[in-house]
């Protein structure tokens, strides 16, 4: 599966579309050895298991139940034990604590959340809102430094792979609201889009794939992306509509799509495979350019999960010789 995701991500004609299925801790913990058996069944998607020491209740890091403090000094609060956390206390309350803001020592990586999310974390979402409506000098000091400890971390890890180099390197942050971006495009190009740049530059020139993972409506800034160096974007299909993502997308970037898990609570095992095979469909082609992975949480039913593994397998042949 990893020759045809390359493939896939360059266009260059992979044998099969490469899919993939994540669960949550708290699904492992609801469904226990049901779960297990049920993987068991799709060998081509989830590739050979040890379940003979599988820990059920193991959770680990803001997936743990209470409160948790990153490196960056966010307080991460978690109310329902395996699923994820959200930030409630921001270390950067006022513009003013900005100038007294350290980063952390080095060592502390590039999470989930790296830039824009640690924006907001460090500073709590309405008062992030008020700095870029009011454009405070504070503002670009805070960004700055974000992106130069994100740099020098990148850097960091380049220079520990010893000659062991990745075909892709993997990032996430979640750029989009459900609807829009939360600032305007043309202030997301102004701030953003140059550290993203800056931080993405040091991976490209060792000839590494940017891998993207961004929740969220991004379609505004999806060619930004790309400009900055993405190869393989992630984005949500509830959040962008499957036919912005075809205009967007096809062709131009490789898309491991991020199927409706809003819908899979709720739908029919007949609805999950005509959603599949729907969007496999538009953004699918021959000469690649297509990933799926689907994420199933507690909320999804087990017969659902099978219908989900049961489309991938059926339809990841579609373009095939």
């Amino acid at each position: 599966m990893h020759e045809d995701r390359i493939r896939a991500m360059k266009f260059e004609g992979p044998e099969r579309i490469p899919v993939g299925v994540n669960f949550l801790p708290a699904t492992w913990r609801k469904y226990r050895a049901d779960l297990d058996e049920l993987v068991a069944r799709h060998p081509e998607i989830f590739g050979p298991q040890n379940v003979t020491d599988r820990d059920y209740d193991a959770v680990s890091g803001t997936y743990a139940m209470g409160d948790h403090v990153d490196a960056w000094g966010c307080v991460w609060s978690n109310i329902h034990e395996g699923c994820e956390a959200i930030v409630t206390g921001h270390p950067v309350p006022t513009r003013e604590a900005v100038s007294s803001l350290a980063p952390p020592s080095p060592g502390a990586g590039v999470p989930h959340g790296f830039m824009w999310l640690r924006l907001a974390d460090l500073r709590g979402f309405e008062e992030l809102m008020v700095d870029f409506a009011e454009e405070p000098p504070e503002l670009q000091r805070l960004i700055d430094i974000v992106r130069d400890y994100n740099v020098s971390e990148v850097d960091r890890i380049l220079a520990g792979m010893n000659g062991n180099r990745p075909e892709i390197m993997y990032f996430g942050d979640d750029l989009g609201m459900q609807n829009a971006l939360a600032i305007s495009p043309a202030k997301w190009r102004t701030y953003l889009k140059p550290a993203f740049a800056a931080i993405y530059a040091p991976v490209k020139a060792k000839g590494i794939a940017i891998y993207m993972h961004t929740d969220g409506h991004i379609l505004p800034i999806i060619p930004d992306l790309i400009d900055c160096g993405v190869d393989v974007v992630n984005p949500q299909i509830r959040a962008n509509g499957l036919q912005g993502l075809v205009h967007t997308c096809k062709g131009k970037v490789c898309v491991d799509l991020d199927l409706d898990r809003q819908l899979f609570p709720f739908a029919t095992p007949q609805q999950v495979d005509e959603h599949i095979r729907e969007c496999i469909e538009a953004l699918g082609s021959p000469e690649g350019g297509l990933w799926v992975k689907a994420e199933c949480g507690p909320d999804v039913a087990l017969e659902n999960i099978e219908a989900i593994c049961n489309a991938l397998e059926r339809y990841r042949d579609m373009y095939s010789d």
